[in-house]
């Protein structure tokens, strides 16, 4: 081919792309359809965020979604993550939303966002900023003026990186959630419509909904707005209910059909019947209905982001760092076995001579045997300059988010009695002079211990941990972290605190000893490296190990506890590198650690009694 031929077809070729990629599409409201072009169009979504998915493997987790079958992701967008500091965004890394969208339109993939402040999805404190929690008097979720403005800056910020990738733009987010199960919280209507007038000013010009249950939709609905369902997969009364509250029409949204559920650290891993599954997605596809599974991909809560659940019933119940949520796509990124009935199904519902793409391969593991942790660094040993105060202070009111937080007192004389300490947040581990004596535990309704103390000026110190603010509910507001109240010994309020600050938002800066074998009841650090000549994803296998967190390579890859079920850590081999890598394991509960070690495989079903 001549050069002046071969210029002309590469122009051509870059000319057509271009062109495709700006296409401007419609999409609208039918009766009883989505209307795409003015054609019917069924979304056959599935929920994926990019925050628990590792950015390296974005795209393939999406080539999964289209392997399946699907035409539409579904995400949320947490505030915590693209605002963590006030005023400070971060709208990089896995945090990236808009090349999130962006990879799933060059993967023929339109998506439904979902960026309303307050998402629940099991993440911390249900996707606010710790940060609202510093002024005792903010009143999230309602129209406390101070709540809007930080709500208004956000969505501003957010329409910028965002409002161009919408399909009235040329893009391929075809809808935008305006507030989520809002019906759960609170019926005022005044402050749905604002939720409207503020995404309508950061530039979302495109249609909005709201999705509730079906006994919160009378409570969540916006009228005027399309009124998506969550949990109901029933057409007959999928459509009943969305024509009782939007004029006697559709189209018909399942925003969340849950073929799988969330695990609670203490509780066992959660399993659906897949063949069920199967046969209702098969009948909520003949009906005409559009879906979205939640979810499709769980993925993991990385570092300290997971929530937990709180009701009349359930004092606390903090949710596990795994997000495998028993979906399709498990948490390493591989098809399950309900992927290929979906599969099946969603086969059977694609217009003649559509074809699906071959399911992706499994991804590659690998297993490393006896990591040494030859440093160590007990936590008493890293105390920095204390807050003193008075009265303890709240994580909120030591402007801290997440971590631990330990409360040192000295009690001048000896005692034998019951120490309390009121509203604690979340889990606290007592010592005297050192040694630990008991552990407090707000799942359990633990708040008091019996102490005796022999000894005159004996040191009280009480490590408390942030175990994940409450994410849904009514109880949404009881969010303020650490001593929340007081601590009392004997119905005598102790005071004269010293408060060390642990975030650990890095383990960097630390001093360690060499391990030579630890207090098995002493919290603390233990360190080590390792070398690698080829890479694959893993699983840090956590057996025999108390509860904390790990650090590699300075990505903190989420909680564990002995409790279960969860007993790995999922580790994507993007994280590691060939050659040297760097481990650190905080445990509160055991000590002594020598060694540590990763498998091929997930453990994901194991229930420990306490």
């Amino acid at each position: 081919m001549k050069k002046s031929a071969l210029t002309l077809f590469v122009l051509t070729l870059l000319f057509n792309i271009c062109v495709a990629q700006k296409a401007k599409h419609t999409f609208a409201l039918g009766d009883s359809t989505f209307l795409l072009d003015g054609k019917p169009l069924q979304l056959i979504s599935g929920e994926m965020h990019c925050t628990r998915i590792p950015r390296a493997y974005w795209r393939a987790r999406m080539k999964m979604a289209k392997a399946m079958g699907l035409n539409t992701i579904g995400t949320y967008v947490f505030w915590n993550a693209e605002e963590p500091e006030e005023g400070k965004f971060d709208f990089t890394g896995n945090n990236d939303i808009a090349e999130f969208v962006r990879i799933a339109k060059e993967e023929g993939l339109w998506v439904v966002l979902r960026p309303s402040p307050y998402a629940c999805a099991e993440w911390e404190f249900g996707g606010y900023p710790w940060w609202l929690l510093k002024d005792k008097t903010l009143k999230v979720r309602s129209k406390d003026p101070k709540f809007l403005k930080y709500y208004h800056d956000y969505i501003m910020q957010l329409g910028k990186q965002l409002s161009p990738l919408l399909v009235t733009n040329g893009g391929n987010i075809l809808m935008v959630q305006i507030e989520n199960e809002y019906g759960s919280y609170s019926n005022d209507k005044d402050y749905l419509d604002i939720n409207r007038k503020i995404f309508r000013e950061g530039g979302f010009n495109g249609l909005l909904f709201t999705c509730d249950g079906p006994s919160q939709m009378p409570r969540g609905y916006l009228p005027g707005y399309l009124p998506a369902v969550n949990g109901l997969d029933n057409p007959k009364e999928v459509k009943a209910l969305i024509n009782k509250y939007h004029d006697g029409r559709g189209p018909y949204y399942i925003a969340e059909w849950y073929p799988g559920w969330f695990d609670s650290w203490g509780s066992a891993h959660n399993h659906s019947n897949a063949d069920e599954d199967a046969k209702k997605l098969d009948t909520v596809l003949a009906a005409g209905i559009s879906i979205n599974l939640y979810m499709f991909h769980g993925g993991t809560t990385r570092g300290f982001m997971n929530g937990a659940n709180m009701s009349q019933t359930e004092p606390y119940s903090p949710q596990t760092s795994s997000y495998d949520y028993d979906a399709p796509v498990d948490e390493a990124g591989n098809a399950t076995a309900k992927f290929y009935k979906f599969r099946a199904v969603i086969e059977k519902h694609l217009p003649a001579g559509v074809k699906l793409p071959p399911v992706p391969k499994k991804i590659k593991t690998i297993a490393i045997n006896n990591i040494s942790l030859n440093a160590h660094a007990p936590l008493f040993s890293l105390l920095g300059k204390p807050v003193i105060a008075e009265h303890p202070l709240c994580f909120e009111d030591l402007n801290q988010g997440y971590g631990f937080v330990l409360y040192r007192t000295t009690l001048k004389n000896a005692v034998n009695g019951l120490l309390k300490i009121k509203q604690l947040r979340d889990y606290a581990t007592i010592y005297l002079n050192g040694k630990r004596v008991s552990v407090l535990d707000r799942r359990l309704r633990q708040d008091s211990v019996q102490i005796n103390s022999t000894e005159p000026n004996t040191v009280l110190d009480i490590l408390v941990e942030n175990n994940g603010r409450i994410n849904y509910g009514p109880y949404l507001t009881d969010n303020r972290q650490g001593i929340t109240e007081k601590v009392t010994l004997n119905s005598d309020e102790l005071t004269g605190w010293k408060m060390y600050k642990f975030p650990f938002s890095t383990t960097a800066g630390f001093k360690y000893a060499t391990n030579k074998g630890a207090d098995k009841l002493q919290p603390a650090l233990y360190k080590g490296s390792f070398t690698l000549t080829k890479t694959g994803d893993t699983f840090l296998d956590l057996h025999g190990f108390g509860k904390g967190f790990v650090f590699l390579n300075g990505y903190n890859l989420g909680k564990y506890w002995g409790i279960g079920p969860q007993q790995t850590l999922y580790i994507p081999a993007s994280w590691l590198k060939k050659g040297l890598n760097q481990i650190v394991v905080f445990d509160e509960l055991k000590g002594g650690h020598k060694s540590i070690s990763t498998l091929d495989h997930p453990v994901l079903n194991e229930v420990v009694k306490e």
